[in-house]
């Protein structure tokens, strides 16, 4: 019984239109918009000197550019029905992340959102900042620590790979009920209510899809190995091999 009023009081309190992976055209008020406006604007700098860097050194490397883009943008436009009206989605931002590096996924997944907002109206222009900093910034970004660090503990492979996909897919979301929590807190409880209440809502459907992601990503790589083990063991490599040849 308490858990029935629990999810109707979250139907009541949180305004649906929102209750997405990507936040809504025009949801945002402007100044928490052009906030993550500018808060992801360095890192798509970098990431386009990045990926500069990494065609110049291997042009080769742009049909792989390519996929890692596509599979974020096929795996990200998958909207799965949550509790409460939102809904939820796996990002795919982990593979780029985990083969490039964090700086590249910035533009890749900035690109992949502009396309989703304009031909699926999933997110929106207003909206793109903070849609790019969480599954573009914040969730690469998680993804290829924890890939480095599991491999420099000397954990296997897929292991490092699994975990990186997945919770560089929950950090996507832990970002997204931050950003929506800080530009509508509850009222009582403020800023932690509000995100607590995010952040259920979005862990009903998101963790499975997290796990299912994290598989996903280890298959993929797999099959990419056993297409060209030593291209693909050499990317891997290349964000670091870059920064220290030029």
């Amino acid at each position: 019984m308490r858990r029935m009023l629990f999810i109707a009081a979250m139907m009541l309190w949180i305004p649906r239109t929102a209750l997405a992976m990507h936040i809504a055209e025009g949801y945002l008020p402007l100044k928490w918009a052009l906030l993550w406006d500018l808060l992801a604007l360095p890192f798509v700098i970098l990431g386009l000197y990045s990926i500069r860097r990494l065609v110049d050194a291997n042009p080769r490397l742009k049909m792989l550019l390519g996929f890692a883009g596509a599979f974020a943008f096929v795996l990200s436009a998958l909207k799965l029905p949550s509790v409460t009206g939102s809904c939820s989605h796996p990002t795919g931002v982990g593979l780029g992340a985990i083969i490039f590096g964090p700086w590249v996924m910035s533009v890749l997944g900035m690109i992949v959102l502009i396309f989703q907002a304009l031909l699926l109206a999933h997110g929106g222009i207003t909206t793109l900042g903070a849609n790019t900093f969480s599954m573009a910034v914040a969730g690469p970004i998680a993804s290829y620590l924890v890939y480095r660090g599991i491999n420099k503990l000397g954990g296997p492979k897929w292991l490092s790979v699994f975990l990186a996909a997945s919770l560089g897919d929950l950090l996507t979301y832990v970002t997204t009920s931050l950003q929506l929590a800080l530009a509508f807190p509850a009222n009582p409880g403020g800023f932690s209510a509000s995100f607590l209440k995010f952040m259920g809502i979005f862990a009903v459907t998101q963790v499975p899809l997290a796990i299912s992601e994290g598989l996903l990503t280890v298959m993929v790589i797999n099959l990419l190995t056993s297409y060209n083990e030593e291209m693909l063991t050499s990317l891997l490599m290349v964000p670091k091999e870059v920064r220290h040849e030029r």
